[in-house]
């Protein structure tokens, strides 16, 4: 055995070769030639083989992309109408409402409506909210004059008469026995005034409303005011609680 530029070299003799050519020039480079050729297929062997053993590793290590059924379904699309109005909120502003209303636009459904509604009755734009709720069938529009009404309530136990009256007269259009919001809308003509509204307002509420507590004995004092002829008192009388 020998070596050829550092790889070993085996060399089995023919006995009936001549022994003068195997020491010759032609010789070696015949050697030469068959150890590079053996060398060239030697890593060619080994590289067919990394690349089978890779490719085999690849597909052992990676998983199948077939559902199982067990994956979490994908999230609904869009969000609730309660978060809408939670971002929208700071906006419901006669000055930026209608920006409000150009960059996003609420859920399409009944909720949504209901606080589209009630953001445009918060900025005072009474006729957009009526427009917004018109858009639903008939016997959807209540549950979003629903809405309108616990969005504004907060605005009527405020003592904001001017802006709770409309809210409330609103509600009052699409659920006309919703006796809560024919107190907080007569409280508020009465301190507005508008003794007509008021009066009728509450004379429906007591109507509907039995309960034997501070709400009835507030519709009940006002609109004993309301039909004297002596100087009416405009107090508020103290809120319930």
């Amino acid at each position: 055995m020998f070596s050829v530029n550092g790889l070993p070299l085996i060399v089995i003799d023919d006995v009936s070769s001549d022994k003068s050519s195997e020491t010759g020039p032609s010789h070696s480079r015949q050697l030469i030639a068959m150890s590079r050729a053996h060398y060239l297929f030697g890593w060619g062997f080994v590289a067919i083989c990394g690349a089978l053993l890779l490719g085999a590793t690849r597909n052992h290590a990676v998983p199948s992309t077939r559902s199982t059924g067990n994956e979490p379904a994908a999230a609904a699309g869009g969000e609730s109408a309660e978060v809408w109005f939670r971002r929208a909120r700071p906006y419901c502003n006669s000055v930026e409402v209608r920006v409000l209303q150009r960059q996003t636009a609420p859920p399409a459904t009944t909720a949504g409506v209901g606080y589209h509604a009630a953001c445009f009755a918060l900025a005072g734009q009474i006729d957009e909210a009526r427009r917004v709720i018109d858009s639903l069938s008939p016997n959807e529009r209540y549950k979003a004059a629903a809405i309108v009404f616990d969005v504004g309530h907060p605005v009527a136990d405020a003592g904001d008469d001017r802006s709770a009256a409309p809210i409330m007269e609103l509600v009052i259009d699409y659920w006309p026995n919703h006796y809560m919001a024919l107190y907080h809308a007569g409280m508020a003509e009465y301190m507005l005034g508008q003794r007509d509204l008021a009066t009728k307002n509450l004379t429906e509420f007591l109507r509907l409303y039995h309960e034997n507590d501070g709400w009835r004995a507030n519709g009940i004092a006002v609109l004993q005011r309301l039909r004297s002829t002596a100087p009416t008192d405009l107090r508020r009388p103290a809120e319930p609680r």
